[in-house]
Formats: C-alpha cells, sequence, structure tokens
C-alpha cells in the first residue's frame, strides 16, 4: 500500500478517536541530524493502522449513508404526493366556491334579468368569496343592480306586449279568396297539374 494515500471520509464523518489521536513525525532537533530509518518505518506502520482503521469505518457508514440518502429520497418524493393533493384540493375547494357564488348569482338574478346565466357571464365570480369562504350575497345584489344600469338589455322585459301578429286571421286564412288573387291562379294550375 503506497505511503502517502489518503482514506476516503464519507460526507463529513469522522472517527472521534483518529481525530484525538495527534500524529506527530519527530522532527530532527537542532544540532541532530541523522535519519532514523527504525523510527520512520515504526511512524509508517502507525499510518497505516489509522488509514485502515478509517477505511473500516468508512465502509461501515456506507449502507448508513446509503440509507439515509434512501429515505431522503422517499421523503422528498412523500413531499411532493402531498404538495400534489393540496394542490388538487385547492382546485376542488376552489372549483366549489365558484359553483356556490354561480349559484347565488342566478338566485339574485333570476327576478330582475332575462337570463340569470347573463348576469353570471358580466361578474367576476372570484370577488364574492371571502377570505373565510363565504359568499357575500350583499356585494352580488349591488354589482348585478351596477349591471342592470350598464347593460339595462340584460333586464326582463316587464312592460305590456302586444299581441303577435296571427295570419290566419283575414281574408287570406278564412277561404275567401277572390278568383283573380294569385293564390286563386295558382291553386286552379296544381288542381290542373295534379288532375283534381
Amino acid at each position: 500500500m503506497p505511503e502517502n494515500e489518503e482514506t476516503p471520509v464519507q460526507d463529513g464523518a469522522v472517527d472521534e478517536s483518529a481525530a484525538s489521536e495527534e500524529t506527530t513525525v519527530e522532527e530532527p532537533q537542532e544540532g541532530k541530524t541523522e535519519w532514523d530509518p527504525e523510527a520512520a518505518r515504526k511512524e509508517i506502520e502507525k499510518l497505516r493502522r489509522e488509514a485502515a482503521k478509517h477505511r473500516t469505518k468508512a465502509k461501515e457508514l456506507e449502507p448508513l449513508a446509503k440509507r439515509a440518502q434512501e429515505l431522503e429520497d422517499a421523503q422528498k418524493s412523500e413531499q411532493q404526493r402531498l404538495a400534489e393533493q393540496l394542490t388538487a384540493a385547492q382546485q376542488r375547494l376552489e372549483a366549489v366556491q365558484q359553483r356556490a357564488v354561480r349559484a347565488e348569482v342566478r338566485a339574485l338574478a333570476a327576478s330582475e334579468f332575462a337570463d340569470p346565466e347573463d348576469a353570471a357571464a358580466f361578474l367576476d365570480l372570484g370577488a364574492y368569496v371571502g377570505e373565510d369562504g363565504d359568499v357575500d350575497a350583499d356585494a352580488i345584489g349591488k354589482d348585478l343592480k351596477d349591471l342592470l344600469k350598464r347593460k339595462p338589455h340584460l333586464a326582463k322585459d316587464t312592460g305590456p306586449r302586444s299581441p303577435r301578429p296571427d295570419r290566419t286571421q283575414g281574408s287570406s286564412g278564412n277561404g275567401h279568396r277572390t278568383p283573380s288573387s294569385p293564390e286563386a291562379i295558382f291553386g286552379e294550375f296544381l288542381d290542373g297539374v295534379l288532375g283534381r
């Protein structure tokens, strides 16, 4: 094994016992320039044992780190699932509130509007839901009156109505035709063609 090899450390995991042991290399004292190969070999062996301990500890911690990563990933997916459920619930709540406001608008507009759906089409339905989720019927009534002032053609026609003309009445509808009228001439033509 090379003497300079460093051992990998797993995501900040440090062996406390190894951290407390300080490895000291004896520096030559002044005046002493001899190099002691036996002391260097002992120091190298000591460093190799420490490196082996670190490698062993890192291998022991690998499964734990992997499991922690799996749990973190599972928690993220759980959070994403919960976020999607929350978004779906909020959308359903908004849809229910819109239906409630639309029903309230139609109910209040039924007495004055020719078509209550027209009233709902011209109003911003989201503006009538309070923070507590309640529908503000007073604001809807006020806005419906303002809408009728701006667009009176949406109101019910409550005035007197003249009767529709009845085309079956009169000389053409009761069978009294003159021989020179276009209807009589065409009738005689058809009778001749059809052989009546």
